[in-house]
């Protein structure tokens, strides 16, 4: 793979990318390490792109599968996955309306306590806009799991912020 191609995936892909890891792993160290290794490999492995359709895609397969591989080592290694899910990171821009700031707060705390599969589920969906067959596809998961693992998510995110939604609306 030529440096300018590498450039090009890098530049096309790398904030999607790091945004999708940033929310599975809830920490930005983890998420830039997966992130340098997926590119890593890729340099190492330049043929693993040729015959690919949809390069996003196999992007954030090899993004979700490199990032649960990590939380894997890490669990086993020290167990700390549940507490690496409840850390709270800043998933959004900040902002200057104290509402919107507390309810953004809310939502990463909320997606941080959303088991890994439906948090990856999710945030595919809703930042990433893909359908669910392109979810199924990507995390390699038959499409009513996609699907299911979406509702789920959705349904524990709705519980979870409607109190906050009721009292600032």
């Amino acid at each position: 793979m030529s440096s300018a191609e590498l450039e090009r995936l890098y530049d096309t892909h790398a904030d999607a990318l790091f945004a999708f890891l940033l929310n599975l792993t809830r920490s930005e160290a983890d998420a830039r390490d997966v992130l340098q290794e997926l590119f890593s490999r890729l340099v190492a492995q330049p043929d693993r792109l040729r015959d690919v359709r949809d390069e996003r895609g196999f992007l954030l397969r090899l993004a979700h599968n490199q990032a649960i591989d990590q939380l894997r080592r890490r669990d086993t290694r020290s167990r700390a996955h549940t507490a690496l899910a409840a850390e709270a990171v800043d998933l959004f821009a900040r902002t200057e309306d104290p509402d919107e700031t507390a309810f953004r707060r809310e939502l990463a705390a909320a997606l941080g306590e959303l088991p890994p599969d439906q948090r990856a589920v999710v945030h595919l969906k809703l930042w990433e806009g893909l359908t669910f067959e392109r979810l199924a596809e990507v995390l390699a998961v038959p499409l009513n799991t996609a699907a299911s693992r979406y509702r789920y998510g959705l349904d524990k995110l709705r519980t979870r912020l409607r109190p906050l939604y009721d009292e600032i609306r």
